[in-house]
């Protein structure tokens, strides 16, 4: 039987009383949400008696939540990819993603994604769900990456994201020598005129907000780690270019496959807080071979 996202809570003395709507719009539940689990096979639940929003809650009762069941998009098809799966529950799923995996399909890599993977990872545990990427990485770039199991989570991650509870931390390893043990490079990001792909610093762009610090200098390469503020497409791509040093193997924007043959960026660690289990949590994975393997060639 396949399963639905449900939520349970314990009425306490404090919300005793609330109308259920009012009690679920505090817990983030939106009124779109509601009419969701109205008319498309969702359920509210009162000590397993169904009831409406309009009902008054006691101390003591148990309330219960069912979502409706969701649909995966058409055309992205379950695929017995292996997952590195760092942290799972069943609200979340962290994922060390490995370089040349896109995040989702496209017209240039219609299968063999990180989606196809977790649509199998969720037939298997009967999970009627789609893809809710909430920390989204490029085909080449390899890390960390945050998956919520179901709308409603995606929805209140995307929030505490926002408001700065989701942190990333990357280390990559760029062309020359920067010079500054540590900076910010507050720049902002526009689409290309003349590419749906690259983008590019422009004065009307939005907001965008990088912290590095110099983790290593080698004769033409250093080793950085950055903290995005922000999460524009490509910042970090783009903001090293901008500053002249951009990423080994980026082609995109100047970099050389020289050395590498793909961007040297590697999503090392997430920090966020659980919206549900109302806890923080960090997870680090080590850099990837490749990246090893180049770090180690610049020492020698």
């Amino acid at each position: 039987m396949l399963s639905q996202f449900t939520l349970t809570w314990i009425v306490t003395k404090q919300d005793e009383g609330k109308l259920i709507r009012e009690f679920l719009k505090e817990n983030g539940i939106s009124k779109t949400a509601l009419i969701d689990i109205k008319f498309h096979g969702g359920a509210i639940y009162v000590n397993d008696q169904p009831v409406t929003v309009r009902h008054r809650l006691g101390e003591g009762e148990t309330l219960r939540v069912v979502f409706p069941p969701e649909l995966p998009s058409e055309g992205m098809a379950p695929e017995a990819i292996p997952l590195d799966i760092v942290y799972e529950d069943e609200h979340v799923i962290v994922v060390n993603k490995p370089p040349f995996m896109a995040t989702i399909p496209s017209r240039e890599h219609p299968g063999g994604t990180l989606a196809n993977a977790l649509l199998y990872h969720y037939e298997k545990q009967q999970l009627t769900s789609t893809i809710h990427v909430v920390t989204r990485l490029d085909r080449d770039t390899s890390g960390l990456v945050l998956i919520a199991k179901h709308r409603h989570i995606h929805h209140l991650l995307s929030t505490l994201q926002k408001q700065g509870k989701v942190a990333r931390r990357y280390e990559a390893i760029c062309h020359g020598r920067v010079s500054k043990d540590e900076g910010t490079i507050d720049a902002p990001i526009a689409r290309k005129s003349d590419s749906i792909i690259a983008r590019e610093v422009r004065e009307d762009g939005q907001r965008a907000v990088t912290h590095f610090r110099v983790l290593q200098r080698f004769r033409d390469y250093t080793h950085l780690s950055l903290q995005l503020e922000t999460g524009r497409t490509h910042q970090i791509r783009v903001h090293l270019a901008h500053i002249g040093h951009p990423l080994a193997g980026d082609e995109l924007y100047g970099g050389s496959r020289n050395a590498i043959d793909r961007q040297a960026l590697h999503s090392k660690e997430l920090s966020f807080f659980h919206p549900l289990k109302k806890q923080q949590y960090t997870f680090s994975c080590p850099l990837p071979d490749d990246m090893q393997r180049l770090i180690e060639r610049l020492r020698s």
